[in-house]
């Protein structure tokens, strides 16, 4: 993307943006001309990018989506930095592989604290900047917002309340002339979906996808919705493109994928492999502590 983009000159803020497809993203849009607000944990990692971008469009600041103040703090001082924001990505997440019934609860509220929670505040931290620009809100969800599958509980719950979070502010916010999107992805090619697809019984459960579901694809697809939805205000982009038929036929597909798996000798075993894998994790805490 050119200079001439219709983002160039305008403030893009990203959380999760230490890596993966907030920094990929961070990096497309920062050549398509914007000045780009990183925002995340792992300092070193925001600083290495903010270095590799050139400190005249781009800065970082470090702050955790559950901690309200801090995140309220950076965003803050990325609009007096930049002189007011422009876009906005709620983009940071988190996914732990487990059953349910077998995961501690610490772990499932972790993962609606950062995924749905991370989202809200993200949202409420930023639009007062949004409104006096007249910006654009794009909040991350996933293909779990639409089909709900085993060993992903809680992630299912966080990303479904992204979706339906968004929706409803969507409405809200075309009064106040603030865009708001989502964006829904399948298995992206990124540290967090490669740790997933590490798991024993993740594995498993993949005998019960369709290959061209459980094939990820290059973050570049990821990172390309995103630009798209950007330069268009779009209300919904996804990656990769079977995951817009997915949302169409959401009312069916839910249905279906449960005839298929449930009761299934599959997930049987890949619910016991769980069970083992989660007590292993909590061991290597125990150990550490």
């Amino acid at each position: 993307m050119s200079s001439t983009s219709s983002y160039a000159g305008k403030t893009v803020q990203i959380t999760g943006a230490a890596r993966g497809i907030g920094a990929h993203t961070a990096r497309r849009l920062h050549a398509g001309g914007a000045k780009v607000a990183l925002v995340g944990l792992e300092p070193d990692n925001l600083e290495a990018l903010t270095q590799e971008l050139g400190t005249d469009r781009a800065a970082w600041w470090e702050a955790d989506v559950t901690d309200f103040d801090a995140l309220t703090t950076a965003v803050d001082a990325a609009a007096e930095h930049f002189g007011g924001i422009d876009v906005a990505i709620a983009n940071a997440g988190v996914h732990y592989v487990g059953a349910f019934e077998t995961s501690p609860l610490e772990q499932i509220e972790r993962e609606l604290e950062i995924n749905l929670l991370g989202v809200i505040r993200t949202d409420k931290a930023v639009l007062p900047h949004l409104v006096k620009s007249g910006g654009y809100l794009l909040n991350i969800a996933s293909l779990a917002a639409v089909t709900h599958a085993p060993l992903m509980t809680a992630y299912a719950a966080s990303k479904a309340g992204v979706e339906a979070f968004t929706n409803a502010l969507r409405q809200e916010m075309s009064v106040r002339g603030v865009d708001v999107g989502t964006a829904y992805f399948g298995f992206i090619d990124t540290d967090m979906v490669r740790d997933a697809f590490s798991n024993e019984s993740t594995k498993v459960m993949e005998k019960l996808m369709p290959k061209f579901v459980s094939n990820s694809v290059p973050v570049s697809e990821a990172v390309d919705a995103l630009e798209r939805a950007v330069l268009k205000r779009s209300d919904r982009t996804w990656a990769p493109k079977y995951v817009g038929g997915a949302i169409g036929i959401r009312g069916v597909l839910q249905p279906l994928t449960e005839k298929r798996v449930k009761g299934s000798k599959t997930l049987k075993k890949a619910l016991s492999i769980a069970e083992s894998e989660v007590a292993r994790a909590a061991e290597k805490v125990k150990t550490r502590s």
